[in-house]
């Protein structure tokens, strides 16, 4: 997960940008707040180890967001975060140890070639199937994001919401992406600490061009995140993983 050196640097920063509660993401460019309980980030949550599922305060490790699917059933992370793991369950909205959408165990992870050939920074982006609740998909219940794949880096500014492991809120930080190569891509957002790592990086059409994590597992700073430029290994993962029931 995202490698942070200094929690200092964590504390201080976020302490400074956090001034106002965003409303998915409203806000000046490059600030970070504590996200708003609106529509977007109730479709963004932590993973959290099976056996904590009851107990998630102090016990997430990752974010991960729903996207659309034709099950209804599908959640989009980092890679990082989904290998070499047990049973996990998805805790969408997660606030101060309240699961209000409910917990959804991962069924079925998809993880692309690159990263299970050899832990390919370029390959960090992963899928998970989560078991329904109720008769109905965790889609269903929050709603979710379109995966966009060949989209230009910078196009437009996107939203980061994320988890940091110190925290039991999320934090959302708007700002325009940088190429840091052909491949992988930047955002400055201070705050983004470990924990954040699989956060969805959303454009202004509800539309995942990016998730955190890729170079460095996503950055060794809270204020500088990465994310692999999402192309055509990400669109062929998504259609194998949108396919399973």
């Amino acid at each position: 997960m995202k490698r942070v050196l200094s929690i200092a640097v964590v504390l201080v920063a976020l302490t400074s940008a956090s001034t106002a509660v965003a409303d998915d993401g409203a806000g000046p460019f490059g600030v970070t707040v504590t996200a708003g309980q609106g529509a977007g980030s109730a479709r963004v949550g932590v993973l959290v180890p099976a056996d904590r599922a009851t107990r998630p305060a102090g016990g997430h490790f990752c974010t991960a967001s729903v996207v659309r699917a034709p099950y209804r059933n599908l959640v989009v992370t980092a890679a990082h975060c989904l290998d070499g793991r047990g049973e996990l369950v998805f805790v969408p909205g997660y606030r101060d140890g309240r699961a209000p959408y409910g917990v959804w165990k991962v069924k079925r992870r998809f993880l692309p070639r690159g990263w299970v050939a050899g832990r390919r920074e370029d390959s960090d982006v992963a899928f998970a199937v989560v078991e329904p609740r109720g008769g109905k998909g965790v889609e269903d219940v929050v709603g979710g994001y379109r995966i966009a794949t060949g989209t230009a880096t910078g196009a437009t500014a996107v939203t980061l919401t994320g988890y940091p492991d110190s925290r039991e809120t999320p934090i959302s930080c708007t700002n325009k992406p940088t190429t840091h190569s052909p491949t992988q891509q930047r955002i400055e957002c201070p705050g983004f600490a470990g924990g954040t790592s699989g956060s969805p990086w959303v454009n202004g059409d509800g539309q995942v061009v990016g998730i955190l994590g890729g170079h460095d597992d996503g950055g060794t700073t809270p204020d500088v995140s990465y994310s692999v430029v999402l192309g055509a290994e990400v669109e062929r993962l998504y259609r194998e993983a949108a396919g399973d029931p």
